[in-house]
């Protein structure tokens, strides 16, 4: 193997490693189509691109479903996505809790078993009065994304084991492993908060970073061999007298 092809594998493998992260899923977020409010036993459905999606526990009223105005905005975008997570909610859909104490188990279930699952949620808690998103220890996850939401601001969702907290928390959170349902508790009481659900789909795309970290390798690569083709004589040639 030849020296420059060496130094170039050693690079771009180096680059690899330090960028591991750089592939972002497109994800595809639940359309909700239809919710009954209720304390314990509201019920949601929808679709999050094949695979069918089932809600049963608490619904609030002012849930929204079929992209209609009054839901949320899902913005700005960095809150919403960010990490493995390429894109944001597009759908205004949302439903919304309440939490407390006798508001019981909620559950997602999948139509399929789907690899990966996320879940956004919006204003979860408020300055005084924090509230949780508490998951089983099989529901492994990890925060994505998180930030301030256009119509309340605030800050990132924060992680502690397997709960979910925020004061005013926005963000997104990955699980890992295949799941069926998805179950968690709501134990504390505020106002109103929400989340949304959604499944990665089968077209990885690049983060923008990503798309200069390249632009990057581009150029120190041209830098390094560049100066050497620069160094190298031209080869002369020689004609053939003999006609």
């Amino acid at each position: 193997m030849s020296r420059r092809i060496l130094v170039t594998l050693v690079f771009l493998g180096t680059v690899m490693m330090l960028d591991g992260d750089a592939w972002a899923d497109v994800i595809a977020w639940t359309d909700w189509t239809s919710f009954t409010a209720g304390t314990t036993n509201g019920t949601a459905t929808g679709s999050t691109g094949s695979v069918g999606v089932s809600y049963l526990g608490q619904v609030l009223s002012n849930s929204n479903t079929n992209n209609t105005s009054g839901g949320v905005s899902w913005a700005p975008a960095s809150t919403f996505s960010g990490g493995s997570i390429s894109n944001p909610p597009p759908f205004r859909d949302i439903i919304t809790l309440q939490g407390g104490a006798g508001t019981g188990t909620n559950t997602i279930r999948f139509s399929t078993p789907v690899v990966d699952p996320v879940m956004a949620i919006w204003s979860l808690g408020a300055g005084g009065a924090p509230a949780s998103f508490v998951f089983t220890a099989s529901e492994p996850f990890t925060i994505q994304s998180g930030g301030p939401s256009i119509e309340f601001g605030g800050s990132s969702i924060t992680k502690s084991g397997n709960v979910v907290n925020g004061a005013e928390g926005n963000g997104t959170i990955r699980f890992s492993g295949t799941f069926s349902e998805i179950t968690w508790t709501n134990p504390q009481f505020e106002f109103f908060y929400g989340f949304t659900t959604g499944v990665a789909g089968l077209t990885p795309v690049p983060e923008p970073s990503t798309w200069l970290l390249a632009a990057s390798v581009v150029g120190l690569l041209w830098l390094y061999y560049g100066r050497r083709f620069r160094r190298w004589p031209a080869r002369r040639v020689k004609l053939s007298r003999n006609y």
